[in-house]
């Protein structure tokens, strides 16, 4: 064989391993570069199985809906209108009517019980007869002490004519001066017996006196706590009715500490400060009064001063310990820029409202917030009088947002809400959080404040959170979320 014979024989073979190759398909080719790069093709191989995968979820994974709520074109809002007004700054606190006056009617002399002379639930005045004590043992007793009276009377009577006649003849010399000594001392002694058996007329009498059993106060008897035909006891433990005063009532109530400068400041001028007391629900006004007056010390359990409230009551509708929500005006600021608390918005940058332009196109602007009166809040900056707000469906709008005012004719335009119609809103706004409360959290109050009431009560709750039941955490949470608007729910201020 020849070397050229060789070389021949191998080109031939090449060739044609060549047009073998040449004609495989692309998968032979892939197998075969696979088997020459077994470690990149793993990795290739993993990489396009991984984006196969993505894309398949790609392809059937529900699309996110676009958030169009600024894109939407005008967009319908409820608008009103700053007004220049009064504004009220009211405290609110939880009271009781507590009577000036409660008086248990209790006998001053024992004996038998022959009379009454009241009826249950019946007005009486101060001096009228309620009852009536067996009266014979004490006139008795009276006879006696008179009689004896007289008796001494009598004797200190010959005595002194006696003294009379030994100083006559102790001046002729006939009696000597131990003589006229011993009578006079005679005559004073028997004065003195005379003193006391007058003294005794004077206690019988009394004493008779007392078995007419009269009522001290005028008000409003009870029920009956003894019957006819008892024994009583001077002193007893047990009365025979109690009288309480109905007219006039006062409302004793707390506020913080914090609010005591604002109230003394107002009073300091001369200021008679207007009160309301509201049915539990706060509903319905029950009473209109005036602040009486102050305590003089800050309850360090509870961080609060009592105040006292004096009403009429000429019509009884204040009830003796009944449970009252209290409305205290403290004053008024004339002249605020005021708006619906609904217009106001909350950011990272504060308090914003937006501002409707002539053009239908909306402009936020920072505002300073004032005093809330109900739901109706002050402006000290950022608006003036006249300027429209958005009231409703602000939460759609952002600044130069297009909006469609639906039926301007029907827009409230923003005037102070005063008098019963105010205090009627801000009490529906927290009618159901304080029932619910009252309602919810009355064995906790038990269980973890000792039985507190008012604002001891609410206290004691917040901070006893962790430990209170779940319905009072429900009705707690509601309360919150009443309060957190401007202006809270048991101050005027935000």
């Amino acid at each position: 064989m020849s070397i050229e014979g060789t070389d021949k024989g191998l080109s031939a073979r090449d060739a044609y391993a060549g047009a073998q190759g040449g004609g495989d398909s692309l998968w032979q080719r892939i197998k075969r570069w696979s088997g020459n790069n077994p470690r990149l093709s793993r990795v290739v191989w993993i990489a396009l199985g991984l984006g196969l995968l993505a894309l398949l979820v790609w392809a059937i994974y529900p699309k996110p809906a676009v958030n169009n709520r600024f894109n939407q074109g005008a967009q319908p809002v409820g608008v009103a209108t700053a007004a220049n007004g009064p504004i009220r700054i009211t405290l609110n606190a939880l009271g009781t009517a507590t009577p000036l006056a409660t008086a248990t009617v209790r006998p001053q002399v024992g004996g038998l019980l022959t009379k009454l002379y009241f009826t249950e639930g019946q007005m009486v005045k101060a001096g009228d007869l309620l009852a009536q004590i067996d009266p014979r043992p004490y006139q008795a007793a009276l006879d006696q002490a008179k009689g004896q009276l007289a008796r001494d009377q009598a004797t200190l009577a010959n005595a002194k004519v006696d003294l009379a006649r030994y100083q006559a003849l102790a001046a002729q010399n006939a009696i000597s001066n131990q003589q006229l000594s011993a009578q006079g001392s005679l005559v004073r002694s028997t004065a003195g017996i005379v003193e006391a058996d007058q003294a005794n007329v004077e206690t019988a009498s009394i004493n008779l006196g007392y078995t007419r059993i009269v009522s001290p106060v005028t008000g409003r008897a009870g029920l009956r706590l003894m019957d006819i035909g008892n024994i009583v006891q001077a002193g007893q433990a047990s009365g025979i009715v109690v009288v309480t005063e109905l007219s006039p009532m006062s409302v004793i109530f707390t506020v913080p500490e914090d609010n005591v400068s604002r109230i003394m400041s107002r009073i300091s001028q001369g200021a008679v400060l207007d009160v309301d007391a509201w049915d539990r629900g706060q509903t319905a006004k029950i009473a209109s009064g005036k602040l009486a007056t102050v305590d003089n010390v800050v309850d360090p359990a509870t961080g609060t001063v009592k105040l006292r409230a004096m009403f009429d009551n000429n019509d009884n509708k204040l009830f003796p310990n009944q449970f009252v929500n209290i409305r205290l005006l403290v004053d008024t600021l004339p002249d605020q820029t005021v708006i619906p608390v609904a217009a106001i918005q909350r950011g990272a940058g504060g308090t914003f409202v937006f501002i409707v332009s002539p053009d239908k196109t909306v402009a936020q602007r920072s505002v300073k917030l004032g005093v809330q009166d109900g739901d109706q809040v002050a402006i000290l900056e950022g608006l003036k009088p006249g300027d429209t707000v958005v009231v409703d469906g602000a939460d759609r709008l952002r600044d130069g947002s297009e909006v469609v005012i639906p039926d301007p004719a029907k827009q409230k335009i923003n005037a102070p809400s005063s008098g019963a119609t105010a205090d009627a809103e801000r009490a529906a706004a927290r009618a159901k959080a304080q029932a619910a409360i009252a309602k919810s959290c009355s064995a906790d109050i038990s269980k973890l404040c000792g039985g507190q009431t008012g604002r001891g009560a609410m206290r004691c709750l917040a901070q006893n959170r962790d430990s209170l039941s779940a319905d009072c955490k429900t009705a707690m949470a509601a309360m919150r979320r009443g309060a957190g608007r401007p202006g809270g729910g048991f101050g005027g201020t935000p």
